[in-house]
């Protein structure tokens, strides 16, 4: 709720001082009225039962997937209640990527005896990777701690299955920067490792804590210059248990099975709700986070908390009877999580339509006490 009440207020300072010297603003009025629209968010429940509503009737939507048709239908409907003067939707043609089924790997152990011991990886295709046909790898395992270590034992990977060991690092004060970090080797990874002949790649899961064995998919690319070759993250704990191993010298072969596979494009939209402007209604204040999610998640934080938030402004400047001066234009995105189109086509439209945007702010940090705002 907190995050809320920041975006509620400086998308209201933006309309109360756009125009007027900071000399001749009625503070007191303002901070009266700030403090009312802060009590209002703080004691609502709207947007927590949105969430609900989206995470757990709504659930996986990722872009082409049913979910995103029945997530657009949910976001004009929550809009209008909101008090939307006016709702739409953007066509946006949006890739549709399907896992396939279920993914599945395990990996097996061969003692000095040669007996062989066969243990299951929780494991997830990365997003945007592409599959191994229905009957799967079964490769020798290379571990490699990094790119640097790559690029000196490159000629120890070619038709093996590569197993990265980005770990997540918990000293970084920013969680964003360990993210970054650790991504790396889901982005880049798999060319990467194509580059030198690999049959596939395997990565820890790009997340903090090992206390759950829950992969994270993400998505990841491919550098044309490469052959693309499948991609996948293992839960911690399973890659903690096969990094030892191969740490230990253990002769490993890994099985990896997905079917993963792209489906031609579809059309999603971005869904757009607006509060006319008194004083400048061609004038926008733009607001919003992504609808979709990836197939396996609900998307709570990454982005059904940007969604529910950037829709609350709505409800409380209108429970507030507020008119805003500048038009305010709340837009939940298509398509965010691996294409970013929706993004675009908004862009794109707003340019071609010579549309003024006075400011525009994303939320999609999650539901989290926020500590600042970036700016670009």
């Amino acid at each position: 709720m907190n995050r809320i009440v920041w975006l509620a207020l400086m998308v209201s300072q933006i309309g109360f001082f756009s125009s007027a010297s900071a000399q001749t603003a009625d503070f007191q009025t303002d901070s009266i009225f700030f403090r009312k629209m802060a009590d209002d968010v703080l004691s609502s429940a709207t947007a927590y039962e949105n969430l609900r509503v989206l995470c757990k009737t709504i659930g996986p939507r990722l872009a082409g997937s049913p979910g995103m048709y029945k997530s657009e239908a949910w976001a004009e409907q929550v809009l209008r209640a909101a008090g939307a003067d006016k709702v739409w939707k953007q066509a946006v043609q949006v890739p549709h990527w399907d896992r396939g089924g279920k993914d599945e790997a395990w990996y097996q152990v061969t003692d000095a005896n040669g007996k062989k011991t066969r243990i299951q990886l929780d494991i997830l295709a990365l997003g945007n990777s592409i599959g191994t046909g229905k009957n799967g790898l079964f490769k020798k395992a290379v571990l490699i701690e990094d790119f640097e270590e790559l690029e000196k034992r490159k000629e120890e990977v070619k038709d093996a299955i590569v197993v990265f060991n980005n770990v997540f690092n918990p000293r970084n004060l920013s969680v964003g920067q360990s993210y970054g970090e650790s991504g790396a080797y889901r982005r880049a990874g798999p060319s990467r490792a194509a580059k030198y002949g690999a049959a596939a790649i395997l990565i820890r899961s790009v997340s903090a804590s090992a206390n759950d064995n829950h992969p994270h998919t993400g998505t990841t690319s491919y550098d044309s210059a490469y052959p693309k070759i499948p991609a996948a993250a293992m839960g911690l704990q399973d890659a903690d248990k096969l990094i030892a191993a191969l740490k230990a010298g253990k002769s490993i072969q890994v099985y990896y099975k997905s079917l993963a596979h792209f489906k031609p494009d579809a059309t999603g939209h971005n869904i757009i709700g607006e509060l006319t402007g008194s004083v400048f209604p061609d004038q926008y204040i733009t607001v919003g986070g992504h609808l979709d999610s990836w197939d396996p998640a609900e998307g709570a934080h990454d982005d059904g908390t940007g969604c529910v938030q950037s829709i609350d402004i709505i409800r409380a400047m209108k429970a507030m009877g507020y008119k805003p001066r500048y038009t305010i234009r709340v837009v939940l995105f298509a398509n965010e999580e691996n294409g970013l189109r929706g993004g675009a086509q908004y862009a794109q439209e707003a340019k071609s339509k010579g549309e003024k945007h006075v400011f525009a702010l994303e939320s999609d940090a999650g539901g989290f006490t926020p500590r600042s705002f970036g700016f670009t």
